[in-house]
């Protein structure tokens, strides 16, 4: 039986699985610098060759190739949250969050776009992987947006039921918009995220006004609610003159 002491077996082990650990990290990124140079359809050899090792070497720290795939993927969404959280999470005008969110989601594309293509297409994996790299960062975009609108939604006294389905909605607007743009490149970034954000904007000022509830998209949000909550003046009026 291993017994833990200073310098012992389990010691050992540790260093070894955090130089386990660490070697993997630096092939991930060996593997996401060789996607950049040589495209979405890069091979094992190529991936090798950026690490500066043999594929034995690289074989040793990952089961397969599904296996390399999934931990790129992994760091994929890592890099993607990075740009998406602070822009999720700032305030200020709807119109304004609404473009920091899509503009952070097609930078990411646009910075990184043969890693976008690789981390979508999955076919470097050579079997089928269990894990859905694509789907889990669909559902965690949109399961932030769903929240925020929830939000705002009953902070109107509005049924906030539809705020999930919306979201998934959203989010699937943009990823395919995206898809297109970065294959056609017709348009700016900038150009893009303003036609988006315009047509989520008008999206939700269709269901507040269907409330009977019209909101400036210009002002801050953080003024359009007091502290329990509830929508304040001046920022929000009803479409029929009432006061909210």
């Amino acid at each position: 039986m291993a017994r833990t002491v200073k310098g012992g077996t389990d010691a050992r082990r540790e260093r070894w699985k955090g130089h386990r650990e660490a070697r993997r990290a630096e092939f991930v990124e060996a593997t996401i610098r060789a996607v950049a140079q040589h495209g979405p359809d890069v091979g094992m050899d190529e991936i090798a060759a950026e690490a500066g090792v043999s594929k034995p070497v690289l074989y040793r720290h990952f089961t397969d190739k599904s296996d390399l795939y999934l931990a790129v993927g992994q760091r994929a969404t890592e890099v993607l949250m990075d740009q998406l959280g602070p822009a999720i999470g700032h305030e200020g005008p709807i119109r304004v969050r609404i473009k920091r969110i899509v503009d952070a989601y097609l930078s990411v594309i646009e910075e990184h776009p043969n890693l976008y293509r690789f981390v979508v297409r999955a076919s470097f994996a050579d079997r089928p992987v269990e894990q859905d790299v694509v789907s889990e960062d669909k559902t965690m975009i949109a399961n932030a947006l769903a929240r925020l609108l929830g939000d705002y939604l009953r902070a109107f006294g509005m049924d906030s039921g539809g705020a999930e389905p919306w979201a998934h909605a959203l989010v699937g607007m943009v990823q395919n918009a995206g898809d297109w743009w970065l294959d056609r490149q017709s348009m700016t970034r900038a150009s893009l995220s303003d036609y988006l954000t315009t047509i989520i904007w008008h999206a939700i000022d269709g269901l507040l006004r269907s409330a009977g509830v019209e909101l400036d998209p210009d002002a801050p949000l953080t003024a359009e609610f007091s502290a329990e909550g509830e929508p304040s003046e001046p920022r929000l009026r009803l479409v029929n003159g009432e006061e909210a």
